[in-house]
């Protein structure tokens, strides 16, 4: 079994230095912890966890906080936690993915009781989230994939849904579509007050206006079921709607199905967007649907990136002699915008504009 004695030696190091490297128990020099980490890998080197962590303070395991979805994890989902796994590997931690339960506080507090993870990745994140203040009272680092309403001084990475908006819009009104609708998440994500819901319903609203698009929202389907009734509803009240976007994946199979059950076809007499989903997912409907796709796997890896450097300034910090918890610089901020990915559900509009 390789030793860490091993290490050292085909890093040209002491023990001791191959230990920090690997340990983050005091600062080493970037090309010698590169050094030491190659070396690591080349003799396939497994550290103790336990016996790491009771020296130096550190498990090196990260957890990743992720409410499931009420239709559970789907590819877009996994494609954040995979970013984030992806991230901690590469700078030597371990990711530990926790549904939340019901009680997401209780579950944040067992967790982080336990004292076996070094840090904690918040995802789903609500404009008043409760987690942070947990988390900042227990003096437990984390950083944020979302944010707050007032994120002030937290490190976090989030789409941008400004930007993501106005490509939508954008492609819609190239087309000459003049009325765009929009079916955000579920009622129950509104009500727990979820910024992607509540940031991209007011940012879709903003740009169709800016763009000089008539726009109609209010719904918010959750089922393939919803979803259909919810677009019969909107044809009721607006025969005028030519384009639609979607933020919820099920709903949109339901407004396909409702198009079909009218003797409608997509994109000749609908344009249907979804948002926040992979390219992979809409490439499962028929037509083959024109999304806004997140960049989860980097939003994922970013998240986790901020993380750990939180983590290792806190290191240095202490090893330093200064405050403990105090990092160099201030907070860690990112907004990553969606891509538009067209696909076969966008189309001019249909001469006369009516159902």
């Amino acid at each position: 079994m390789t030793s860490l004695r091993d290490v050292a030696e085909r890093a040209q190091v002491a023990v001791s230095t191959a230990s920090a490297a690997l340990n983050g128990t005091r600062p080493v020099a970037a090309a010698t912890r590169r050094r030491v980490e190659r070396a690591a890998a080349e003799l396939g080197y497994r550290p103790n966890l336990l016996a790491r962590g009771l020296q130096s303070k550190r498990t090196r395991i990260l957890a990743l906080l992720f409410p499931a979805p009420r239709s559970g994890f789907g590819l877009t989902e996994m494609q954040f936690a995979t970013g984030a796994a992806e991230a901690a590997k590469e700078r030597g931690y371990h990711l530990l993915l926790s549904p939340e339960s019901a009680d997401p506080i209780e579950e944040l507090r067992h967790i982080t009781g336990l004292g076996l993870v070094d840090g904690v990745l918040l995802m789903e994140v609500g404009l008043d989230d409760e987690r942070p203040a947990v988390l900042a009272e227990a003096g437990v680092p984390f950083a944020m994939i979302g944010r707050t309403r007032e994120p002030g001084g937290i490190d976090h990475v989030d789409i941008d849904f400004a930007a993501t908006a106005e490509a939508a819009v954008a492609h819609v009104a190239g087309l000459g579509h003049r009325k765009l609708a929009f079916f955000n998440r579920a009622v129950d994500a509104h009500a727990a007050g979820y910024g992607p819901a509540v940031r991209a319903g007011r940012e879709f609203e903003r740009a169709a206006r800016e763009a000089g698009l008539q726009y109609v929202g209010g719904y918010r389907p959750g089922s393939a079921e919803e979803g259909g009734k919810a677009f019969e509803e909107l044809l009721g009240a607006h025969p005028d709607v030519t384009a639609l976007a979607v933020m919820d994946d099920h709903a949109a199979a339901g407004v396909i199905a409702a198009v079909a059950r009218l003797g409608r076809r997509i994109p000749e007499d609908l344009t249907l967007l979804l948002v926040l989903s992979s390219a992979r997912v809409a490439g499962m409907f028929h037509p083959r649907l024109t999304t806004l796709e997140p960049p989860s796997a980097e939003l994922g890896r970013i998240g986790a990136r901020m993380l750990i450097d939180k983590l290792q300034g806190e290191t240095q910090s202490r090893t330093q002699g200064e405050a403990k918890g105090e990092t160099q610089g201030g907070p860690q901020r990112r907004l990553l915008p969606c891509r538009l990915v067209v696909g076969d559900s966008s189309a001019p509009p249909r001469e006369g504009g009516r159902w």
